[in-house]
This record gives C-alpha cells, structure tokens and sequence, in this order.
C-alpha cells in the first residue's frame, strides 16, 4: 500500500505530500491544480523517464519520494540488489537536476531505474493518462489472465529449467568444436608435464620452509646447541641452577609444608626445561648442511614455480589446471558417446516441456474466454459499446519457449461498431484505457476473490482520469466498479466527477493558489463536512449552494 507521496519543485508544484489510506483514495480539485501531475510523480518513481523539464523553473532539482508498505516479493528484490530492507516499509527517492541528470535512492541507499523498474510490480501498476501501455505489454497481460484462472507456470518453469539445461551442456559441446580439436595437442602436452612433475598439495610451502634451514644451517645449529648448552649441559645451566634450588626447596618442605607446593612446581620447570632441551639437540643433531640436498630443493622449487607461472598461483591451482585438462581431453575422446547422451537427454527434456506448456496453453484458453467476457461485460457498464476477446496463440518454436511457456497473449478490442478487432495497444484515448484497465481489473478481482480464500498481493493501483467522455450513471458505474476493486487493494484515482468522488474512502483535494507571485499547490485530507463541501463544488461549479451541498451529501450517504 502507497503510504504517502511527496512532491518538492516537480513542475508547478512547490511542495506538496498526500498521504494515502487503505481502499479507494480519490484526488479532486480544479483542473490545472496538479492532480495528473501526482500521478506522474509516482509513475517517476515506479520507474519512469525523466526530463530536465520537470524541474521547477527558478530550482536546481525536482525531488519526489514515496513511502509503500513492505511486501515480500519487494524485500527479495531489494535483497538480489543489495539494499537493505528497512522495517515494514520502502522508501523511494528520485532526484531531477536542472541539467538533466538525476539520482535514485531506495531506503536512503543509492539505487538505480532500474531497480525501481523491479519493484514497480510488487508496489504499484499506474494507469496514468497519457500512458503508452508500456506498463502493460504482453507480459503483463499474460500474468493477468494467470491471475485469473489461477493458473501455475511451476510445472512448465521446471520443465523449462531441465531442457535449457540440458541444451546448454549440448551446445556447450558443439560450440568451437574444430577449436576444441586444434587445443587437444596443447592440453595433452600440459597434462603430461604436470602429471610428471608429482605434485603434492602444499608441497612447495614445505620446500620452502626445508630450504631455509639447509642454507643457514650452520647459524641454526649454534643457535640449536648454544640453548642446549645455556639449558642443560654448562656448568652454569638453567637445569643446575633449578637442580640447586629444588634441593634446597626440598629441604624446607621436610620442615614446613607450606614449600610442598612450590617443589612440584620446581619439578614441573626442571623436567619441562629437559624436554625443551632434548628438542634442541635433537634439531641441532638432525640439521644436515648437505649442498646435494639444497641443489635437489632448489631444482624442485624452480619446477613448481615454473608450473605455477604457467598454470595457477598455488600448486593446488596447477594440479586443479591438470585435472581440468584431463577432463576436456576425455571429453574429447569420449565426444560421441557424450553427444549422444546430451541429445537423448534434450530430446526428453523438450518433450516433458512440450507436454507442460501444452496443458497450461489448454488452461490459459479456457480461462481467456471466461475472462474476455466478463471483461467485455464490464467495459460496457462504463458507457463503452465494444466487443473484446484474449487471444492466446502458442509459438512453439524453441527461441521461444519460456519459463512461463511458449503463449503469447494479446488483449485485443474494437471500440466502435463495424471495426475490426485490434490490440488493446492501439486505444488512442486515455480515458478509454483507464476505463478498460479498471473493467479487467474488476473482473480478475472478483473471480480471484471468490475462488480464494487468501488476500491478493498487496498492491496500488493508480487510474488517472477514467472519467473523460462519461457521466451520469456510467459514472456512477465506474465509481461503483473502483469502489468494489478497493476492498482487496488500494485504489488511487484522479477524477472531475462528483459521481466517483462520492465513493471516496478517503478524498484529498488539490488546491492551487498564488503567493508572491508563484503559484503554489497544496494538498489536503478532507473530513466529513469538507468532503461534502468539495463534492458540492463538482456539482454546481464555483458557486456551492444550499441545494449543492444536499444533493452532495445524499450522494456519499447512498455511495456507502
């Protein structure tokens, strides 16, 4: 749900924030005011393109945020993208140079369009006036119709993970073949030196570490046996001083048992300082100064590093580079047998997804024509006279299998009597598709909620201006329609019509005005009595009238 919406000098407006409630939010005022430029603030933060243009005149930088309550599906988007997710809430920010350039931040962090293009469908889907469609390509349409047939594509998309998979190794394998033949010399030659060489892992550490000892034996060895020698053997010896003290400790203990303790730890000392003894003998005794042996380490250290500059940092990277070559060199031995095996397994595969994708285009064809006349049914209740139907056509080629199959979905509509059925892309006015858009939204709606017994995703669904070219009990029908849409979602909705606005759970009104010499727009939440006041001033014009405000207060009074 759409929390708030801030706009600071974004066109005409200065400053402005509305803040949104659950069900169905209405935005009304006096044309001009800024209600369709609201809307393409949000649709600025859903993703849309941006123009120095919108930047106030006189400002550096237009800056507008929103605040939407958290879904799941937004969280694991954040997540992929390395945003830290805030509480139960996101934050979106877009800031508009004066020069062109702009900046995006989601949850304070620095972010990208195109993670606000990711979010977009997980928060909000904005109809907006001069829309394109672009919100609502095929894709779009498609997962729609899923919606509502509640079909599944989890068959179909593992289906599709298993043949892709499968085709990658094979193409893997054909891909670059005459090059893979012309390596086979090469990897062979290097797998024979490296196999030859013996390699042990970690080996060359230890090497290392053997070296230096043989080249500084001799300093080692009267560092070895000068210890031994301070430790144990000299006459001035640590050993004999703590033999000398432990003697006379000894004593006292025979006398006074307070000294027992403090022999044993003399004891301790004396036989620890005889092991530490011991272990350097033993070093200084087994350090052999032998050339032979340093010339063997340094002809094998040369090899390793020879090796590890042609094949990997590490000696566990070069054995890992042999290993590597011996598999493609099996691999080219063992071609045939493995085509063969990958084709099979591809050829399965193919043949699983086919049968999946024919089962779901069964589905979706079903559920179309359900839908395309419900759909139809609800477009002309909003004073349109049109014919409507969903064509699913399946493109069984395999460039164009997907994880959702292989269906293209095109909703396609004749708005005028005697014309040909055409793509909803090709509706030309605003209002027109508003008012479609709101019709299948109905639908799907309806059906879904009856069909289950779960809450939708929690979603925002924006409609600017579906009121052009209709009034009175269309209208009234279209209020109907939005009101019915806004108990399973939350409904934003630009409007000039009192009929509409009566059916506003929450309505917010967008007030221009002038203050030294700029103009200013602000918005405010209306209360009970401001909101009758306002629907009054739709009815009769500027001029509110006694009759005014009774006709506007039946009508929200029979709205509810």
């Amino acid at each position: 749900m759409l929390v708030e919406l801030r706009a600071e000098n974004y066109a005409v407006i200065d400053h402005a924030i509305a803040v949104f409630g659950p069900g169905l939010n209405l935005l009304t005022g006096e044309t001009g005011a800024g209600k369709s430029i609201l809307v393409d603030a949000l649709g600025l933060l859903m993703g849309g393109k941006a123009s120095a243009e919108l930047v106030r005149h006189g400002a550096g930088k237009a800056v507008v945020s929103c605040v939407f309550e958290s879904t799941a599906g937004a969280e694991s988007i954040l997540e992929e993208n390395g945003i830290d997710c805030e509480g139960s809430e996101i934050i979106l920010r877009r800031e508009i140079l004066s020069n062109g350039k702009g900046r995006v931040f989601v949850n304070n962090q620095p972010a990208t369009v195109a993670v606000l293009r990711q979010l977009s469908p997980e928060l909000a889907l904005v109809h907006a006036q001069a829309e394109t469609l672009s919100s609502f390509d095929q894709a779009q349409q498609r997962i729609l119709l899923d919606r509502f047939g509640a079909i599944s594509t989890d068959a179909v998309a593992e289906a599709h993970a298993h043949w892709r998979s499968a085709a990658d190794k094979r193409d893997d394998l054909l891909q670059g073949e005459q090059d893979r033949l012309r390596m086979v010399d090469l990897w062979a030659y290097q797998r024979k030196e490296i196999e030859a060489a013996q390699l042990e892992a970690g080996e060359d550490d230890a090497l290392e570490t053997e070296k230096r000892v043989l080249a500084n034996a001799e300093k080692l060895y009267a560092a070895a046996m000068g210890a031994f020698e301070q430790l144990y053997e000299g006459g001035a010896s640590a050993e004999a001083a703590l033999r000398a003290a432990l003697r006379n400790v000894e004593e006292l203990a025979r006398y006074d048992a307070r000294f027992n303790e403090a022999a044993q730890q003399l004891a301790s000392a004396r036989a620890t300082l005889s092991d530490v003894s011991a272990s350097l003998r033993d070093y200084a005794e087994g350090i052999n100064a032998s050339p032979e042996r340093l010339a063997e380490l340094e002809d094998r250290l040369a090899l390793l590093d020879r090796l590890k500059r042609k094949y990997g940092k590490t000696v566990v990277e070069v054995i890992a580079f042999g290993e590597e070559v011996s598999r493609k060199l099996a691999e080219v031995e063992d071609r045939d047998e493995i085509l063969k095996q990958l084709r099979a397994e591809v050829d399965q595969a193919a043949q699983a997804y086919h049968a999946a994708a024919g089962a779901l285009s069964a589905e979706r064809r079903a559920a179309a024509a359900k839908l395309a006349k419900l759909a139809e049914a609800q477009i002309n209740s909003l004073a349109m006279k049109v014919r409507f139907e969903i064509a699913v056509q399946s493109a069984k080629q395999e460039s164009e299998w997907t994880a959702a199959g292989w269906d293209v979905v095109e909703y396609r509509i004749a708005t005028n009597a005697g014309e040909p059925l055409k793509p909803l892309t090709e509706i030309a006015s605003g209002g027109e598709l508003s008012r479609v858009m709101l019709a299948l939204k109905v639908a799907v709606e309806e059906t879904s909620a009856k069909s289950r017994k779960t809450n939708p995703t929690p979603r925002t669904l924006v409609f600017d201006e579906i009121d052009i070219g209709i009034g009175g009990r269309a209208a009234e029908a279209v209020g109907q329609k939005l009101k019915s849409l806004a108990r399973a979602q939350q409904v934003l909705c630009v409007t000039h019509l009192p009929q509409i606005a009566a059916f506003a759970d929450q309505h917010l009104a967008v007030e221009k005005r002038e203050d030294h010499g700029r103009t200013k727009t602000q918005i405010r939440t209306l209360d009970d009595r401001a909101r009758t006041h306002e629907v009054a001033r739709m009815l009769s014009g500027a001029k509110v009238t006694d009759t005014s405000l009774q006709h506007a207060a039946q009508m929200i009074a029979a709205s509810r």
